[in-house]
């Protein structure tokens, strides 16, 4: 297991090689027409920056991005939690749940605009049924995924029902909700995004598709560098944040599942 500040350096290191090809094969093999280069994208980004026009596109898709998923996961973590442990209930909801989850949210997002207006309201309901079914499913599987032989050990040694929750429900159940975080978290920026290019007036995804509309190649991918950006940063939160949370783990085990240490 490589240690965490070699394995940032390889990483940086992997990433200056991808945007020196792109920056060299710009011009020479792909007309820059079609796909900029790096320099002219950190140019436009410097720019929007310095004189703060993006600022609002960026806290426009923050918030709707962010305001979604933390209510599309604790609705999608607590209703899957909830209907884990009521079987009968699961079943009595499962084709309904199924149907729902089958929707193209594509297709909802014109209604949710047609509803809600062309305002962020729009995109943080959309991003909340995104969210919502991702983090749904993975607690759902998580809480069928308990042992019963351990619970059942337990309650022979007399405990109770809410010491089995926190003792061993809780804690595995946490990897699933974090993977189902994780998972998630591009999505709901992908769906703030889209419902954007539907329509918006302000966000990052309306920068990105009035750049295209001017066919700028080079503000399109500077707004979508910053959205890969936002996607890592959170990413590396969540993984932190997991990493505390399976802190109690064996270190043999948390290395084995990918965590650095």
């Amino acid at each position: 297991m490589i240690s965490r500040p070699r394995l940032y350096l390889y990483r940086l290191i992997f990433g200056l090689l991808l945007l020196g090809f792109w920056e060299l094969s710009s011009g020479r093999l792909i007309d820059p027409f079609w796909v900029s280069s790096p320099s002219l994208v950190f140019v436009y980004l410097y720019g929007v920056f310095a004189d703060g026009s993006i600022y609002g596109h960026l806290a426009i898709t923050l918030y709707e991005t962010f305001t979604g998923f933390f209510i599309g996961a604790i609705f999608g973590i607590g209703v899957g939690f909830a209907l884990g442990r009521r079987e009968t209930l699961a079943q009595i909801l499962d084709p309904y749940v199924v149907a729902f989850n089958g929707i193209p949210r594509i297709a909802l997002a014109p209604l949710f605009i047609i509803w809600f207006g062309i305002g962020p309201t729009s995109k943080v309901i959309l991003v909340v049924s995104v969210v919502f079914f991702l983090t749904f499913f993975n607690t759902y599987a998580g809480v069928k995924g308990v042992d019963e032989e351990l619970k059942n050990i337990l309650r022979i040694m007399g405990a109770t029902e809410r010491q089995i929750l926190m003792k061993i429900t809780l804690p595995a159940i946490v990897p699933w909700i974090t993977t189902g975080l994780k998972i998630s978290l591009p999505y709901a920026i992908v769906a703030a995004v889209v419902g954007e290019f539907i329509a918006a007036s302000k966000g990052l995804g309306y920068l990105i598709n009035y750049n295209t509309s001017l066919f700028s190649t080079t503000g399109a991918l500077g707004g979508i560098l910053v959205l890969a950006m936002v996607v890592v940063i959170c990413n590396e939160v969540i993984n932190r944040a997991e990493s505390y949370l399976l802190r109690w783990r064996p270190r043999e085990e948390r290395k084995s599942e990918g965590e650095l240490y």
